[in-house]
């Protein structure tokens, strides 16, 4: 069904309270509604799995998890291609749950859709991949093999802010390697990053028990990262809830990818482009809010620049209209809950309270934040050292490169970061210095790509990376045969 209940994809009556486990079934959690930010309406309502319901996915899906791991390449790549075509045919429909759910203007929910039929792309190009090599072998007419095999079974703990994005960028390459997956999507936003990847697949044809979908808080990931027969985790979320969910998991000795958050910087040097850096700026820092892990959380800027390129900065603020995504034709959202808009004007409140000056924004109407511009940020100001997760613009100045690279490495997180400057090898001797594992020149501090290595360096994660052929490592382990010579 569409979101606003009208309409026959998904199909209501087979999933309303349901979990996705060995197809639509009663949990034992009992149910959850789901609210749009934007109205404060209920939307939907959907099982919540408690733990016996994961200790039976998880079992389920072990027993499953052979069958797809024997099958050949090509019948996984069918199966990624016909959920890429399923996607494509009820588009509309799944951008309307991501509007209304995570509150995100249309443009973000087509940017979702679009990066997750990437995903699904270029997990079929996983699946064809050599599984491995013939090494030299240790005795003459010996053999001798190493190739990959799947891990087995996979827990997908996923975030609100990008639900059906970072649902797939981590389902569709560990499917295409032989996993089964339990998939665990935010309470926030069950449907559009749960609900309709198990409806994607099972249309696909995926096999029985390979995929489960187990809507739920911290109690279901509890259960997931504990549950016997899950061999790897792979989380996005917060670091606080990524350090308990590797705990966890490490008790059980899994294997554990975590992306977590980031305090990203775009430095703008003293030859840059102050119209282009600042509409980068402003797209990187207000886009769906701020509310994402690669937001641009710092705008470090030459003192030269400094009053040029905040005006501009205040400029393109100013311009963007608030409101609900899907009844107004706006770029700016309601933030996704009364926790996280409490938690934005705190941290903005109490750096003003210190001497940071409010250019414009600051003030919320409910969960309706405006961009806001912050300029006389100091060190140890909350809008400098807080992951804010809100559409806040901090502005930073600099004198020299030096300072510069200082200022942006001088956080406990190392996600990405961009460079602006007329020159890109100077940009590119700056980006060079920066601890981070992502930067950009000359471009947005927010970009993902599915044949890119994601990830971050200090506490923006545990130095995995997913995407691109770190999949490989993700969601597969090398087996080594040796072979003596015939007698």
């Amino acid at each position: 069904m569409t979101a606003n209940g009208k309409g026959t994809w998904p199909a209501p009556a087979v999933w309303t309270g349901k979990i996705y486990s060995g197809g639509w079934c009663d949990s034992e959690g009992g149910t959850r509604q789901v609210i749009e930010p934007a109205t404060g309406h209920p939307l939907a309502e959907v099982g919540v799995a408690a733990p016996a319901d994961v200790a039976r996915a998880g079992a389920r899906a072990a027993r499953a998890a052979g069958g797809w791991a024997a099958a050949a390449p090509s019948e996984r790549i069918e199966v990624l291609l016909r959920a890429s075509s399923v996607l494509q045919e009820h588009s509309e429909t799944v951008r309307d749950w991501i509007v209304r759910e995570s509150a995100g203007v249309p443009a973000k929910g087509d940017y979702e859709i679009a990066a997750a039929l990437g995903q699904l792309t270029h997990a079929v190009g996983l699946a064809s991949l050599p599984p491995g090599e013939v090494l030299a072998p240790q005795s003459p007419g010996a053999t001798s093999l190493a190739w990959r095999v799947p891990l087995g079974v996979v827990g997908v703990i996923n975030p609100w802010n990008a639900p059906l994005l970072f649902a797939m960028r981590a389902l569709a390459p560990a499917l295409a390697l032989g996993n089964a997956v339990l998939l665990k999507p935010d309470p926030l936003t069950p449907v559009s990053g749960g609900v309709l990847v198990a409806q994607l697949f099972e249309e696909a044809g995926l096999p029985d028990g390979v995929l489960h979908v187990l809507p739920g808080g911290a109690e279901t990931g509890q259960a997931v990262a504990t549950d016997p027969h899950v061999d790897m985790v792979s989380f996005t979320g917060s670091v606080e809830a990524g350090r308990a969910v590797a705990r966890t998991a490490g008790e059980g000795l899994k294997r554990v990818s975590l992306e977590l958050g980031g305090k990203n910087a775009i430095i703008v040097l003293e030859d840059a482009d102050i119209e282009a850096a600042a509409a980068a700026g402003a797209a990187s820092t207000f886009g769906y809010q701020g509310q994402a892990c690669v937001a641009a959380g710092r705008h470090v800027v030459h003192a030269d620049l400094i009053e040029a390129y905040t005006d501009a900065l205040v400029s393109q603020a100013n311009a963007m209209r608030m409101g609900d995504p899907r009844t107004e034709h706006v770029t700016i959202g309601p933030v996704i809950s009364e926790r996280q808009a409490v938690r934005i004007e705190r941290i903005v409140d109490e750096s003003v309270a210190v001497g940071a000056r409010l250019r414009t924004g600051g003030r919320r109407d409910g969960l309706f934040y405006p961009p806001t511009v912050l300029d006389r940020v100091e060190r140890g100001m909350p809008v400098f050292t807080e992951e804010i997760f809100g559409p806040v613009a901090p502005v930073v100045p600099f004198r020299g490169a030096a300072e510069a690279v200082e200022i942006a490495n001088d956080t406990a997180y190392g996600l990405t970061a961009a460079v602006h400057s007329g020159s890109v090898p100077k940009a590119t001797a700056v980006a060079e210095r920066l601890h981070t594992g992502m930067v950009h020149i000359n471009d947005l501090s927010a970009k993902d790509a599915a044949n890119a290595p994601f990830g971050g360096m200090g506490i923006s994660g545990n130095g995995s990376r997913i995407g691109g052929t770190a999949s490989l490592e993700q969601f597969t382990q090398w087996r080594w045969m040796t072979i003596p010579k015939a007698a």
